[in-house]
């Protein structure tokens, strides 16, 4: 009976090691608030379950360097690639490469450029961008309105980079917003790319300042550029009450922000939700199992009447 009991308890042993998984990640950028919540996410839920181990490297905004980790990974024999890709144009190479090697791969947040042809053994996980622009540029125009600026309202467009999906995607919805008749009365006075960046926008802004131009709203395809351009209106003693400001992202420092008054508008990405959604769909891939290919986790859209229900969410 001791024996027998001994027996079961060391099968027990070498299966459950059998069944420990690793799971490589390449994240596009660590220095990024919203992706660093995202790889919080992955990592917490990662710890959370027995026998999962995840390797996490830093592609610093690198095709070239996150190619090359995608390679290591299938050369040192992981069981599942997720991947939040630098450049969505530039994914194809990666999936070629994890599909040769039989690897399962999920891409996380940013939408790959070949997300309608990848293999039956990839997924992609992240919340449906064409939502995220939409909520924000909506919510500004309704408030100008409110404000009295029906007609001759002005704005700056701050995008993100333009070889990211997201910021495209971004981009196409406030003009999509902009285009209908209930907000065509909002002139766009220029856009230009700020690269997702705190300080660049803050440089974009001041030079923007600088001509002299009067705006209204300034619409930021994410919350760390909006942020910027606050610190560039802030310094040059521009009264917060009198433009609105909207980003994407509901970040903690967005949130702070808001709770200050000085922004009005954001949209509410679960990045913990992006991260622990691609390990399950990865976990689940490397065990044989069928996952929908396309996993959308909704945008919320934020304003000071709800803010107190996303303070503690980041």
């Amino acid at each position: 009976m001791k024996k027998t009991f001994l027996a079961a308890g060391l099968l027990s042993l070498l299966s459950t090691t059998a069944m420990a998984q690793t799971v490589g990640v390449s994240m596009a950028l660590f220095d990024d608030n919203f992706l660093t919540v995202l790889r919080n996410g992955l990592i917490e839920k990662a710890d959370a379950m027995e026998g999962v181990e995840i390797q996490v490297e830093d592609a610093q905004n690198d095709v070239a360097k996150q190619l090359d980790q995608i390679n290591n990974f299938v050369a040192s024999g992981v069981d599942a690639i997720i991947v939040n890709p630098v450049d969505t144009s530039a994914t194809q190479a990666m999936t070629a490469a994890a599909e040769a090697a039989g690897v399962p791969l999920v891409y996380v947040n940013r939408q790959p450029i070949n997300v309608d042809t990848l293999p039956d053994n990839q997924a992609f996980v992240a919340s449906n961008e064409v939502e995220s622009g939409t909520l924000e540029t909506f919510e500004i125009c309704k408030n100008l309105r409110a404000a009295g600026k029906g007609a001759g309202a002005r704005a700056y467009i701050m995008m993100g980079e333009l070889s990211n999906q997201a910021a495209v995607q971004r981009t196409k919805d406030i003009e999509d917003v902009l285009a209908t008749d209930m907000c065509s009365f909002i002139e766009v006075v220029d856009q230009q790319t700020a690269l997702w960046s705190r300080d660049e926008a803050q440089n974009l802004m001041t030079n923007w300042l600088s001509s002299g131009e009067p705006f209204d709203a300034l619409i930021a395809n994410n919350d760390e550029m909006a942020i910027g351009a606050l610190q560039a209106m802030k310094a040059a003693g521009i009264d917060m009450d009198s433009v609105e400001v909207g980003g994407v992202d509901a970040t903690a420092d967005a949130l702070a922000a808001m709770a200050a008054g000085e922004l009005d508008v954001t949209v509410f990405q679960n990045a913990a939700g992006q991260g622990a959604g691609a390990l399950d769909a990865a976990l689940k891939l490397a065990a044989g199992e069928d996952v929908d290919q396309k996993v959308y986790i909704p945008f919320e859209l934020v304003t000071p009447a709800n803010l107190a229900d996303y303070t503690t969410k980041n």
